[in-house]
C-alpha cells in the first residue's frame, strides 16, 4: 500500500505562483510514475503533469510552460511548480502513483487550488 500526502494549495490571485507536494510513504526511485490531476467543479479529472523514474515529463498543454514537475527521490517527494495561474487553473489537485506491472493506481486526498481573477 501506497500512502500520498498532499500540501502546498491555497488561494492565489491570478499570476501568482504556487508549490504543490506529494509526500510518499514509500521509496518513489523505481516508481514508474508519478503525476498530478486535477478536477474542477462540474468537469472530469484531467492529467496536469507526469514524470517516470528515468525524468522525462509529459505536460497537459494548458500547463506547457507555466508548470514544472520535479521529483527528489531522496525526500520521497514529487513537486508541482505552478506560475503564471489563471482561474482555469482553478480545481482539486491530486497526487499519483503508478507501478506496474500490473498496473495499480494510488492516490492523495487532493489539495484544493483556487485562482481568483
Amino acid at each position: 500500500q501506497v500512502q500520498l500526502v498532499e500540501s502546498g494549495g491555497g488561494l492565489v490571485q491570478t499570476g501568482g505562483s504556487l508549490r504543490l507536494s506529494c509526500a510518499a510513504s514509500i521509496s518513489i526511485r523505481s516508481i514508474n510514475a508519478m503525476g498530478w490531476y486535477r478536477q474542477a467543479p462540474g468537469k472530469q479529472r484531467e492529467l496536469v503533469a507526469s514524470i517516470t523514474s528515468s525524468g522525462s515529463t509529459n505536460y497537459a498543454g494548458s500547463v506547457k510552460g507555466r508548470f514544472t514537475i520535479s521529483r527528489d527521490n531522496a525526500e520521497n517527494t514529487v513537486y508541482l511548480q505552478m506560475s503564471s495561474l489563471k482561474p482555469e487553473d482553478t480545481g482539486v489537485y491530486y497526487c499519483n502513483v503508478a507501478k506496474w506491472p500490473p498496473r495499480r493506481d494510488y492516490w492523495g486526498q487532493g489539495t484544493q487550488v483556487t485562482v481568483s481573477s
